[in-house]
């Protein structure tokens, strides 16, 4: 299972150093339960309107792949996008 949970991780960081100018300040730390698991996502303070996008359109793209990703290996994700940093 710890292997998946690495896959998922690693998915989101890439996907979103992808999106912005300043890709080596990305950073996803998990936070791992019973039954869940929460990625918290620490991107640039320029970068958090491209990772949200309009109407958080991009925020829902990444939490939908997370998602399809966690029903799969039969796990509850929470993407968080941290703001205050």
């Amino acid at each position: 299972m710890a292997a998946e949970v690495l896959g998922i991780r690693e998915l989101v960081e890439a996907i979103v150093k992808a999106m912005v100018d300043y890709p080596e300040q990305v950073v996803v730390n998990e936070v791992q339960g019973a039954h869940s698991c929460v990625l918290e996502l620490e991107v640039a303070k320029e970068d958090i309107g491209k990772v949200i996008g309009r109407k958080g359109i991009h925020a829902d793209a990444i939490r939908r792949i997370v998602h399809a990703a966690g029903g799969k290996a039969k796990m509850r994700y929470v993407l968080e996008i941290v703001e205050d940093r």
